[in-house]
């Protein structure tokens, strides 16, 4: 069936065992210059071997699955059997249900998501937000510092240190959508919180009363910290 007013996305991955230069230049010849040639209507992109392509109906979707299966099988790829999918790009404008309706790429998660628009107007809009998986790394990264062990630095030494780290978090990951990047950045208060605990005697075995201490301190000095200019700063 062709949903002439509907949009897909077809997302691929191809696994391969050489290197990711080597890939890259490879797919440039197998993927990039085959699409160009083969679907000049399909735009697409494309990084190291991850690619979005959007069409623009189901049936065309699934034509081009199955050309790039016959075109990795013939230059010695496939496509990953669990991550090349074709989704469906549900919004305000596109209401049908399918199976499929979210995808992610490069650290996003893209899906249907309430949205404003400049005249406070509600609406659902399909767009890119941080992945769950990419937010677990931050968290991981982040535990990875041993905020408790650190009871010899003062709080803007750790600001120096880490800041950096999560600035470009923050300007990566908060350029879509950015409340979605809240939750993940809260996390670190509570690394800073622990931190308190273990440094402040006065705070030991006290969490509440060391997360009241650091959210005044945020309040007060929202510059001090990448997330906290974020959080706390007043427009």
């Amino acid at each position: 069936m062709v949903y002439p007013l509907s949009r897909e996305n077809l997302c691929n991955t191809v696994s391969g065992v050489v290197s990711p230069l080597l890939a890259n230049l490879f797919l440039h010849y197998a993927f990039d210059q085959w699409m160009v040639r083969e679907f000049p209507n399909v735009p697409f992109e494309r990084y190291a071997d991850d690619a979005v392509c959007h069409c623009k109906s189901q049936s065309q979707a699934q034509q081009l699955k199955q050309k790039l299966e016959a075109r990795m099988k013939q230059v010695g790829l496939e496509l990953h059997p669990k991550k090349t999918k074709v989704v469906y790009c549900k919004d305000d404008d596109r209401r049908g249900d399918y199976a499929e309706v979210s995808f992610d790429f490069l650290g996003y998660t893209f899906r249907s998501r309430r949205s404003k628009n400049r005249w406070g107007k509600h609406f659902i809009n399909f767009t890119p937000a941080i992945s769950n998986k990419a937010a677990k790394a931050i968290r991981h990264k982040s535990r990875d510092w041993n905020w408790p062990l650190r009871s010899d630095k003062a709080l803007e030494d750790l600001a120096r240190m880490f800041n950096p780290i999560i600035q470009g978090w923050i300007n990566y990951y908060g350029r879509y959508y950015k409340s979605a990047l809240y939750p993940t950045l809260k996390c670190l208060d509570r690394r800073l919180i622990m931190w308190a605990t273990r440094k402040y005697k006065r705070l030991r075995n006290h969490r509440r009363r060391a997360a009241q201490w650091l959210n005044r301190i945020a309040h007060k000095q929202p510059w001090l910290f990448a997330h906290w200019r974020l959080l706390y700063a007043k427009a």
